[in-house]
């Protein structure tokens, strides 16, 4: 345990009109610092996850952050883009800093704002995550992406669209107790089950309510190394963790197995010395219903193919052996792509902290998370332990 959470900030995600990037990063910033106990003046470093891609007009934001407080000029500070995981590449950077000794207290920012581009160009920004000689012209952007994805898992594995209304209704009355989600409206299973004119078929198999949402938000955290976060008010630690990158084309992948997220569970469960079992809860990527139900057998809930049996056990649900998503995902919370996984970590330590209020996982003490980028490129895990 190298390096712990020691603050944290989250915003509320949505549809924000009186917002900039600007204004959430100043925001969260200064929200974080304070929730730790420190000053502009104590912070090492600050890496800020913005994934962009022609959603804000303006780029090189790194400095941004600096408008949080006249103390933090001067301070090294890095933007950090990977995709839908610009989040948790920030976060990791962060702790490769403390953990080489060049930072004892690292800023970490997620912002993105989505929702004043108009929709045309929000498919287009999002298909650059895909490899584009091959997915470029896809219809639907990225929903498209993830629906030839589930097409090719039903036919290998039959139809799973009862397993799919199962995990977005799940999301969606999980995310009735977040505070910060988008949407907190418990739509039901027959709602998500029916095609409807509310709920129309997107791309394949996917209907609207298998998309997560296009979101204007951010999220920070305060990390420090083991020694500083002992004599703070309070402090999550990192017990393990992992980043592994696969090939940017499908092409190269068997795509339904998600290698790369089995690949970095496996190394970070490892490096911290536990199981599945050992934890309380997940938070996973569910930017599409088909990504968690593949995620469930690629970090080793059922076999391939069997995803659907840990919902029809009741295992992911919040009464269930290993609650999955308890802040709604991003399927009820929203995901602003570069706030994203910095998001995940911060509700994840809410949970260890006993501060999640009405979405607290009872006696919640290790967390586990995974954040992606693309459509299972760049996959990160994170394993978190409350130190105190």
């Amino acid at each position: 345990m190298c390096a712990a959470m020691v603050g944290w900030a989250h915003s509320k995600f949505g549809k924000l009109e009186d917002e900039t990037v600007e204004s959430l990063v100043v925001k969260v910033a200064t929200e974080a610092m304070a929730d730790a106990g420190i000053e502009a003046k104590d912070v090492d470093e600050i890496v800020l996850g913005h994934f962009n891609a022609g959603f804000s007009p303006q780029d090189f934001t790194a400095s941004l952050v600096l408008q949080a407080d006249p103390d933090l000029r001067f301070k090294p500070t890095t933007r950090v883009e990977n995709a839908c995981a610009t989040g948790s590449g920030a976060v990791h950077q962060g702790l490769k800093s403390i953990a080489a000794k060049s930072a004892r207290v690292v800023l970490v920012v997620g912002v993105e704002q989505m929702t004043k581009t108009p929709g045309p160009e929000i498919g287009q920004n999002l298909l650059k995550a895909s490899y584009l000689p091959e997915d470029g012209d896809t219809p639907a952007g990225f929903a498209g992406v993830f629906g030839k994805i589930a097409d090719l898992y039903f036919q290998r594995h039959g139809d799973q669209s009862d397993a799919l209304a199962r995990i977005a209704a799940k999301n969606h009355k999980n995310g009735v107790a977040n505070p910060f989600a988008q949407m907190r409206k418990d739509l039901g299973y027959e709602f998500c089950r029916a095609e409807s004119d509310k709920n129309p078929f997107v791309a394949g198999p996917l209907k609207r309510t298998d998309c997560s949402l296009v979101s204007d938000g951010a999220a920070a955290l305060v990390l420090a190394d083991s020694t500083t976060a002992l004599g703070m008010k309070k402090a999550v630690a990192f017990r393990g963790g992992a980043h592994v990158q696969d090939f940017l084309p499908m092409s190269k992948r068997d795509i339904v197995k998600f290698e790369g997220c089995a690949e970095a569970w496996r190394r970070a469960l490892e490096t911290a010395n536990l199981s599945l079992d050992d934890l309380s809860f997940v938070e996973t990527h569910d930017c599409f219903t088909i990504a968690e139900l593949i995620e469930y057998e690629a970090m080793g809930l059922a076999p391939e193919g069997q995803g659907a049996r840990v919902l029809e056990e009741g295992t992911t649900y919040m009464d269930g052996r290993l609650p999955v998503n308890p802040s709604g995902g991003l399927k009820a919370k929203g995901h602003p792509i570069g706030a994203t996984g910095v998001s995940m970590h911060v509700v994840s330590a809410m949970q260890l902290a006993g501060e999640a209020g009405d979405m607290q996982v009872k006696g919640a003490e290790m967390a586990g998370i995974f954040n992606m980028g693309g459509a299972a490129v760049a996959n990160y895990v994170s394993i978190l332990q409350s130190m105190k």
